[in-house]
């Protein structure tokens, strides 16, 4: 990761505001003196419900990685012991506890994507004064028997400042209620504060703004029981401006995992951002320049219906995660969706491309021999009504199959045409698609 000579640590802060990424901090001045007088590190805690991260998450990765690139030193920490609780914040029911096995996997998928975005200490290729640290809070809470943890935090930490935290009164009074497992979750978070403060000199605790409770919690316990000041801010949540959570589609969640989300709709997600959003994603979740950003945000103003803004975003965005090849696979496949060349790309491509559109099994034997005629073919797919219909959209020259015109009527869709896929392309006009696949039991020979 280059450090930039535009971002010292004493504008730091500057930029956070512009940006909108500070909604709540403990004592603002006193931080800003604090950034001031020297290097100090932060922390940001990942809770591991999957093997991947999401968009949500992406927010976290890139205030530690902002900290990081002004000098400072970020901890990432996985909650590998908290993670076997669940944070009750923000949510109406208490989670499934996962095993331990499960958990340890999804520690581990999590611990792999940060490398994505921080440069960690000792690694290939890093120098600085200032690399990431990974660490899980499991390594200091496996040995804590529960009376110790009674002892020695427990004594410190008053029931009604625990009350007053809106993530458990909220909870309390629903219909779902509060486990004891899941009020306990704020004493380990707020642990956690307190032990990196003592091994690795960390004052500062940031997160999302649901995470206020835990961060404040976790300065009190750290007055209780060092004395020493502790600050903590959060950052807004990433939502729509109908404050609906960004990150999540009618297939399900945005992931940060090429496996779950694939670069491709990765980048459609971020193309097709609304006006209203684009320029806060902007600002949130890429390191894109202010003159860079005013400059979109004038664009998207005169000009929506360019979507600058939201191209240079899916674009920022996509090589930040995938990177340059994943940027180039998903910039290929929307060249395809219309109307580029198919070449090469692969089934599972194809069919992620073309999700949304009208497909239609074909057998073996429809395509052995003479193959399937292709004014059947169009009937088939659904894209003409009629033998009629298809055969002028051939003479018409607006039929396509894997990008290339088709002009004979007489045309015939052997195995040759599926270029060892088990899917092709038909297109009518310029948007109107449908995918020919082979059954199951007709894979290419």
């Amino acid at each position: 990761m280059t450090q930039p000579a535009s971002s010292p640590t004493d504008h730091l802060l500057d930029e956070l505001q512009w940006r909108g990424l500070i909604h709540q901090s403990t004592d603002e001045t006193g931080l800003a003196e604090l950034l001031a007088s020297g290097q100090q590190s932060i922390y940001i805690g990942f809770d591991p419900t999957a093997t991947s991260l999401h968009v949500g998450g992406l927010m976290q990765l890139m205030m530690l990685r902002r900290f990081q690139r002004a000098g400072h030193r970020p901890i990432a920490l996985v909650g590998g012991a908290t993670g076997m609780i669940g944070d009750p914040s923000g949510k109406s029911e208490e989670r499934n506890l996962l095993s331990a096995e499960q958990l340890q996997r999804n520690v581990d998928g999590v611990a792999a994507q940060m490398r994505r975005f921080l440069d960690f200490d000792g690694e290939a290729g890093f120098t600085g004064s200032n690399g990431a640290l990974l660490l899980n809070n499991f390594d200091w809470m496996q040995g804590y028997s529960y009376l110790e943890f009674l002892r020695d935090v427990g004594k410190n930490f008053p029931i009604g400042a625990m009350m007053g935290k809106e993530s458990v009164r909220s909870r309390i009074n629903s219909d779902a209620g509060l486990s004891y497992t899941e009020f306990s979750y704020m004493l380990l978070q707020a642990y956690d504060f307190v032990h990196l403060s003592r091994e690795h000199g960390c004052r500062i605790q940031a997160g999302g703004s649901d995470q206020w409770g835990n961060i404040t919690a976790g300065i009190d316990l750290g007055r209780r029981m060092t004395g020493e000041q502790l600050f903590g801010l959060t950052a807004p949540l990433l939502t729509t401006s109908d404050g609906k959570k960004m990150g999540k589609t009618e297939r399900g969640a945005i992931w940060l995992d090429a496996e779950r989300t694939s670069p491709y709709a990765f980048y459609q997600y971020w193309v097709h951002v609304n006006d209203e959003d684009v320029m806060r994603c902007i600002a949130y979740l890429t390191e894109i320049e202010k003159a860079e950003y005013d400059e979109l945000a004038e664009r998207t103003e005169q000009a929506a219906g360019e979507r600058a803004a939201q191209k240079r975003l899916a674009q920022w965005m996509t090589e930040l995660v995938h990177g340059d090849e994943g940027l180039a696979s998903a910039e290929r496949a929307t060249k395809i969706l219309f109307g580029g060349d198919i070449g090469n790309t692969p089934d599972n491509e194809l069919q992620e491309i073309f999700a949304d559109v009208p497909s239609q099994d074909i057998t073996a034997d429809q395509i052995e021999g003479e193959g399937l005629w292709i004014i059947e073919a169009l009937q088939l797919a659904g894209l003409c009504s009629s033998g009629g219909d298809a055969r002028r959209s051939v003479k018409e020259n607006s039929i396509s199959l894997n990008s290339v015109r088709i002009g004979d009527e007489q045309k015939r869709i052997t195995r040759d045409d599926f270029a060892g896929r088990t899917v092709i392309v038909l297109r009518r006009g310029k948007r109107k698609y449908a995918l020919l696949k082979l059954s199951s039991d007709a894979s290419p020979k």
